[in-house]
């Protein structure tokens, strides 16, 4: 891959439902290790624009390239493992952390060994976790769960939907402080959606404005 192409690149991406337009003509592009904060108002399309990007919801026009790979070329699934995405809460399934953490691979009949998981787990700092029970962990601990369960797909990119905006503000700064490593240790393409402009001044490299569908404002 060529130092100056974007990891992750949306050119013209536009989402239509009915008469409301909810994305409108956003193009951006991520590099590797590069973090990208998207701020606006609620209802400014910042959720959808994520979404559109690993194809949880389609695009009514416009596309997306992963690296040089236009993403309908991609098998939906294949493509959620490569662009991996953290939600707002934590939707952890019933059951141990290493069963959460090895959902994915599982679903394409691949076994992770107990030294991965364990890695996996010593990245997000649950080092020891993997057999403890989902319903015993906190906000936080179920927060770097979901990252690991996102990072043991390998992905190449991270959408991250308001990641830290239920969690207290200890929990808040760990889990700002693993994703930048991860990002920049793993080389990832990383948006990070966020109401928090000091988070986004924090741990941004970059700031996109978001305002009725539409980049309003780039800051570097």
């Amino acid at each position: 891959m060529s130092p100056t192409m974007a990891r992750l690149r949306a050119e013209h991406l536009c989402r239509q439902v009915g008469e409301k337009i909810i994305v409108d003509d956003v193009s951006l592009e991520v590099h590797a290790g590069e973090i990208v904060g998207i701020l606006g108002p609620s209802g400014s399309g910042k959720s959808s624009l994520l979404r559109l990007l690993n194809r949880l919801d389609e695009p009514t026009s416009g596309t997306v390239f992963l690296e040089n790979t236009d993403y309908r070329n991609v098998a939906p699934r294949e493509l959620r493992r490569s662009v991996g995405m953290v939600m707002q809460r934590p939707y952890l399934f019933p059951g141990s952390v290493a069963e959460n953490v090895t959902f994915g691979p599982k679903q394409r009949a691949e076994q992770i060994a107990g030294d991965k998981i364990s890695e996996l787990l010593g990245e997000v700092g649950l080092a020891g976790y993997a057999s403890r029970d989902v319903s015993r962990l906190s906000g936080g601990e179920a927060q770097r769960v979901s990252l690991a369960r996102a990072l043991a797909n390998s992905p190449r990119a991270l959408l991250l939907d308001e990641p830290t905006s239920a969690l207290d503000d200890a929990s808040k700064s760990g889990i700002e402080s693993l994703v930048t490593k991860i990002v920049r240790d793993k080389q990832l393409a990383c948006l990070l959606v966020t109401h928090d402009h000091g988070q986004a001044e924090r741990r941004a490299n970059r700031i996109l404005y978001m305002d009725h569908g539409r980049v309003s404002e780039q800051k570097p």
